[in-house]
């Protein structure tokens, strides 16, 4: 059994955020959960190439947009899943921090980040 709680995971920062990692490639469950937070009027230009992810929104608001420009608001409540890799725009709201709890498939290693700076989608 493992058993983690948020102060004791390692928090790695993605570039607009914190990603805790409480469940890694290294704990062999094939899937990694993260409780991530995504920094305030901030906008992630992402795609995930070798994993599908899906997302669960506990706290704040913002937005995803995909690459044909249709947004989808997320709130407390809402679930988006990336379930063909899909290159997308992660956006918070400018009022305050977006928290999301999210499932990766397969597992991360555990020290993926994004490289924000560019004019590509960031994918790890």
């Amino acid at each position: 059994m493992i058993v983690r709680r948020l102060d004791e995971v390692t928090s790695v920062d993605w570039g607009n955020g914190l990603s805790r990692r409480f469940l890694l490639d290294s704990d062999g469950l094939g899937y990694t959960i993260t409780d991530t937070v995504v920094r305030a009027g901030t906008k992630s230009r992402l795609e995930y190439r070798r994993h599908l992810e899906a997302c669960y929104c506990i706290e704040g608001k913002g937005e995803v947009v995909d690459t044909d420009g249709t947004s989808h608001p997320i709130e407390p409540g809402t679930l988006y899943a990336l379930d063909r890799h899909d290159a997308h725009f992660l956006i918070a709201s400018q009022d305050e921090d977006l928290r999301l709890v999210c499932v990766f498939s397969p597992a991360l290693r555990g020290d993926e980040r994004h490289k924000l700076d560019s004019a590509e989608f960031s994918e790890y």
